[in-house]
């Protein structure tokens, strides 16, 4: 089974404002970046808006119709591929978290809701005034792409920030505190996941690094997601497996001891519990369909 090509940010080198951010209307991108519809990851953050055309869009294992007003936003580590219209227009946006987490200081990236992992937000849909609202940034950028200004670098990052507080407003409740707290406590949960999810599978782990009861952090979970820590400590493990069945040549046994399964057996069925099916069968169905 072949495996998937993960993006550096360099490899788009043509268009980079500079080291760690990518600004492009979408149909020029396409010129020179055709292999981009194929199944690949980043190590970077990506923001897409469609104006024009239709396509599929598959992000990780969901599906995703492209018509115009569709926002995907894509994080580090996820796959994704698409097929394109040929009348596909829009634009298309690449930044590194270093670049914008160093550049805005006390604000993080990760703090926007769409870009934390356990809420699994990939797409947004704008209605046609909300497009032509939006869209005025969008040109903005590349407008001052492809100018010698000074402080260019900060415009640019300013408008996609922006850009992000428009999207956050349309869709989340910021303006709520309690929200925004509990917020700031799921993204230290989702930074532990992504670095123990392999190793530590009890809930109550996760609630000692943090310094909370496992019943606090229950409440949060289930605030903010309706979801236990459980049940995302799960899901985790499953999108996880389900990329290293798709993309990987390990055996389903070699994929269950990396994910820190000792017993086979209970892998299997915390897998079909999530997903209706058995690794081994999940596996075949996608051989038999590509």
């Amino acid at each position: 089974m072949k495996t998937y090509p993960v993006y550096d940010i360099q490899n788009f080198k043509r268009n980079l404002i500079q080291e760690g951010l990518y600004v492009n209307t979408f149909s020029n991108h396409l010129i020179n970046n055709s292999f981009i519809e194929r199944s690949h990851g980043h190590n970077f953050y990506l923001l897409v808006l469609f104006t024009k055309g239709s396509g599929i869009h598959k992000i990780d294992f969901n599906t995703f119709t492209i018509t115009p007003g569709c926002i995907y936003l894509i994080q580090p580590g996820q796959v994704h591929s698409w097929k394109l219209s040929k009348d596909i227009e829009g634009y298309i946006l690449f930044y590194t978290k270093d670049l914008y987490n160093l550049y805005f200081g006390a604000k993080r990236i990760e703090e926007y809701p769409f870009y934390q992992a356990s809420k699994n937000i990939s797409e947004v849909r704008l209605n046609e005034p909300e497009v032509r609202s939006l869209e005025v940034y969008f040109k903005l950028l590349v407008k001052e792409n492809l100018a010698s200004n000074t402080r260019k670098l900060d415009k640019l990052l300013n408008l996609i920030d922006i850009i992000h507080i428009e999207i956050s407003r349309k869709h989340f409740q910021e303006n709520n505190v309690d929200l925004h707290s509990y917020n700031h406590k799921l993204e230290q949960f989702n930074t532990l996941l992504e670095h123990y999810y392999k190793t530590e599978k009890a809930p109550s782990f996760y609630a000692s690094k943090m310094n909370m009861s496992l019943k606090h952090l229950n409440r949060i979970c289930n605030y903010v997601l309706n979801k236990t820590v459980t049940i995302l400590i799960a899901e985790k493990v499953v999108i996880e497996s389900k990329r290293m069945l798709t993309f990987s040549t390990k055996s389903v046994g070699e994929i269950a001891q990396e994910l820190g399964f000792e017993n086979y057996s209970y892998f299997s069925r915390l897998f079909k519990k999530y997903t209706q099916t058995v690794p081994s069968k999940f596996r075949a169905r996608l051989k038999a369909e590509n």
